[in-house]
């Protein structure tokens, strides 16, 4: 991860990183990739969150590669959303960040899935997602429950689920790189 990250207001293209003592077990130390903010609400996607089984397992053709899933959200578990770099699939009006797209031509996606054309590395399939309803993700915020800073594709396409929130942390450096060490109950500090 490149230079040290600093807490920002929200908007696409922002991570939401819980804060290491929120009680919501579906984002218990969660980096959250924020895909729309607007008045009427917000979407994101969990990066931290990988599933015990993958993609093949949840649609109903063929897909020739080992395709990991991860748990978007708690909101409509039972959607399929697709996180990736590649535009020639891409809807270019949901360029999230610089070459990062939420969604896409999912015929062409599912002709690269039954071809195995689908690199790993580009792609990123979520069940559900991260929703929040009008002002709800800024009262959150403002009450501490987030951290906001900015993605990057290092993060959002990165493999490393299991230290991936307290790498960002450290990464923010200061107080959260102090954070970052807190244990899972302050209690038992």
């Amino acid at each position: 991860m490149e230079g040290n990250l600093k807490s920002e207001e929200p908007a696409p293209g922002k991570l939401l990183i819980s804060d290491p003592f929120l009680p919501d077990p579906n984002f218990n130390r969660s980096v959250v990739f924020l895909t729309e903010h607007k008045a009427e609400g917000s979407v994101g996607f969990v990066l931290n969150k990988p599933m015990d089984f993958n993609l093949d397992e949840v649609v109903d053709f063929e897909v020739q590669q080992t395709i990991p899933l991860y748990m978007g959200g708690p909101v409509q578990q039972d959607t399929l959303h697709i996180v990736h770099k590649n535009p020639d699939v891409a809807d270019p009006n949901l360029e999230v960040i610089n070459s990062v797209y939420w969604g896409a031509n999912f015929e062409a996606v599912k002709i690269m899935l039954e071809s195995g054309e689908i690199n790993n590395e580009e792609f990123r399939f979520y069940l559900g997602y991260s929703g929040w309803g009008e002002g709800q993700l800024n009262r959150e915020i403002e009450e501490k429950s987030w951290i906001v800073t900015k993605a990057t594709h290092e993060i959002v396409f990165s493999n490393d689920s299991e230290t991936m929130w307290k790498e960002v942390m450290k990464e923010m450096g200061g107080k959260y790189s102090y954070l970052a060490n807190s244990p899972d109950n302050p209690q038992w500090n």
